[in-house]
């Protein structure tokens, strides 16, 4: 049985499909390209410092450099064959992403400033809740979903702008911690409204981003996960996966199940992204027993 894929257009992927109750596992998939043919071996050229810098808790003091800081060519192009379940097969994370840090074009224009800024439209456009998933039947109002553009520090160090759909009951909250996280120079890929869900689309295991709010049911169920109401954020999904038993998802990120080797980007349990939710309320999917989902935060822990 096919499970339910994500198509977004700037491929934030792997919050689509899971991120519900503890037990359903998500999905990973981008912009659904065209065939590709079968994977070749990829040759990294050796930087001569190294790839750096360190990082202790997920954080990034200055631009990241060497293997890694620059996205691949190839990146949503290969296509995993697919498991009974419809999940990608699981593949070793290729070389070039094991220790992922770039960051992709702005989704939405540079919001003035230097520092921190953010936006908020309360209740959200119609024309950016009509670019999302939201439908008739979703079991959040269009009225009850805010629109939070923010900047966010990207993996080269610089300032970027990203935006969120989130329920309006935690708009300011959210603020609040994407604050927090500018503050402790916490890098993101992207941050992005996730904009089409596509049951058909192919898997290639190597999305990533940070977003909120997505309508769909929970994988092989008929209740909706708590993305669908907007109570519920992932960050950086490619170096913060979820594993449950065989599967990890992104299909590509088994190299961050390592997570005592902490890189820039990775979510820690004593790190400040884990702070910067807690202090609003919402848990962690990191510390869930049955299985891990390092990139999941939410207003009623599941």
């Amino acid at each position: 049985m096919r499970v339910r894929r994500t198509l977004v257009t700037i491929a934030l992927c792997a919050l689509t499909t899971g991120c519900t109750a503890e037990p359903s596992p998500p999905s990973s998939s981008p912009e659904p390209p065209p065939a590709s043919p079968p994977e070749a071996e990829t040759t990294v050229e050796p930087s001569p410092r190294g790839p750096g810098p360190t990082s202790r808790d997920g954080t990034l003091r200055s631009a990241a450099y060497g293997a890694g800081s620059e996205r691949p060519p190839w990146l949503y192009e290969r296509v995993l064959p697919e498991r009974p379940d419809g999940y990608g097969v699981v593949r070793p994370t290729p070389p070039e992403l094991r220790r992922r840090a770039f960051t992709l074009r702005d989704s939405v224009p540079m919001l003035p400033g230097r520092g921190y800024a953010s936006r908020i439209v309360s209740p959200a456009p119609r024309a950016v809740v009509d670019r999302s998933t939201w439908k008739p039947g979703c079991p959040v109002g269009r009225d009850d979903l805010a629109w939070l553009r923010l900047t966010f520090r990207g993996f080269d160090a610089e300032r970027h702008t990203g935006e969120l759909l989130v329920n309006t009951a935690f708009v300011d909250d959210l603020d609040v911690v994407f604050r927090r996280l500018w503050e402790a120079r916490f890098p993101m890929e992207q941050v992005v409204v996730v904009e089409s869900v596509d049951a058909e689309a192919p898997p290639t295991g190597d999305g990533n981003g940070t977003g909120g709010f997505v309508c769909r049911a929970v994988t092989g169920g008929s209740s909706y996960s708590q993305h669908a109401y907007g109570l519920a954020v992932d960050v950086n999904t490619f170096q913060n996966p979820y594993v449950l038993d065989d599967l990890v998802i992104p299909e590509r990120a088994s190299a961050y199940l390592a997570r005592e080797q902490v890189r820039p980007g990775m979510v820690t349990a004593d790190g400040p992204v884990v702070a910067a939710f807690d202090s609003i309320g919402w848990e962690w999917g990191g510390a869930w027993r049955t299985l891990k989902d390092y990139q999941h935060f939410s207003a009623n822990g599941r």
